[in-house]
């Protein structure tokens, strides 16, 4: 079969550190275009400044995938359905569940493949943690997601903006692995979000949860973090605790740990082109609608003001 003609729309970090090589290791694909108003491309590969551009003037495309801020993303996945062209959203899928709704109803009427990809669900501990899980009765969760933003997102003044999330952008990756591993509904009973004084966003976030067999699971997300960072999440079940670290890349058991080589995006790649030759879509929505209950129900406490 003839490889699938991408294009990828938005040139950060995220783009050329996990989308590109990712594409490029993966002969499904055949990277078509870039576009981004801010880059000026790579050698080689036709660059836009922006999508409608691409559409009207560029090279016969099948497939993009959205890298951008999530708060534009809606118009450009639009733009792309409109003319039949599948849709791979970086996470969070969009900067309201509304829309990401509106997007999915209108891949399935047109019959075009829309891919809400949550790339901590395919780290190397979360497939074998999930069918462990299976069998098991949870009585306790417990999360502790802190990293460092300087590091991560230096400079990024949209991710402190309504619909960046703030602290629930690298969070949501842990509420992408709870509710994939749990085989129980969760809910939100009770959060408090840190808003610096002079941002819009939440540097940090207390979150309680609940299953809705009862059982409590507790959340600590936090971005002033320096040092090693930390990415946990450990299970207390009746057969022993299960843990997952760096992200859900290590997952040790009662019987031992495994370490195993960690392929997130090529594995959310071989997903998106299965999708595609297969005619469907996959956008669960879970993850964004726990951020969105902890906007809603969350209590606001202000902090002091983040200087990047």
């Amino acid at each position: 079969m003839d490889p699938i003609r991408i294009a990828v729309v938005g040139l950060g970090k995220i783009a050329r550190d996990q989308h590109l090589p990712a594409i490029a290791g993966n002969a499904t694909f055949s990277l078509a275009a870039t576009v981004s108003p801010h880059d000026a491309g790579l050698d080689g590969i036709p660059h836009f400044a922006s999508l409608d551009e691409l559409l009207e003037q560029g090279p016969a495309i099948d497939a993009v995938s959205l890298c951008t801020p999530p708060q534009v993303r809606y118009d450009l996945a639009t733009q792309a359905l409109k003319r039949g062209v599948h849709v791979f959203l970086e996470k969070p899928p969009g900067a309201t569940l509304s829309e990401v709704v509106a997007l999915r109803d209108r891949a399935d009427k047109i019959g075009v493949s829309l891919f809400a990809a949550w790339h901590s669900r395919f780290a190397a501990g979360v497939a074998p943690a999930r069918a462990w899980l299976a069998e098991r009765t949870i009585e306790k969760v417990s999360i502790v997601w802190r990293e460092d933003v300087r590091v991560w997102h230096p400079g990024q003044a949209w991710i402190w903006e309504p619909g960046g999330l703030g602290v629930f952008d690298p969070g949501i990756n842990a509420l992408s692995i709870l509710t994939h591993i749990l085989h129980r509904p969760v809910f939100l009973t009770n959060a408090t979000l840190s808003i610096p004084a002079n941002r819009a966003a939440p540097i940090a976030a207390d979150m309680h949860f609940r299953d809705t067999a009862g059982a409590e699971i507790h959340m600590d997300l936090d971005w002033r973090q320096t040092g090693p960072q930390s990415w946990d999440i450990v299970v207390e079940t009746d057969a022993g605790t299960l843990k997952l670290s760096s992200g859900g890349a290590v997952l040790a058991l009662p019987s031992g740990t495994e370490h195993n080589e960690d392929l997130e995006y090529p594995g959310l790649y071989a997903r998106f082109a299965n999708l595609i030759r297969g005619g469907r879509s996959d956008v669960d929505i879970d993850p964004l609608r726990l951020v969105a209950d902890a906007f809603l129900r969350g209590r606001r406490v202000s902090v002091e003001p983040f200087i990047d």
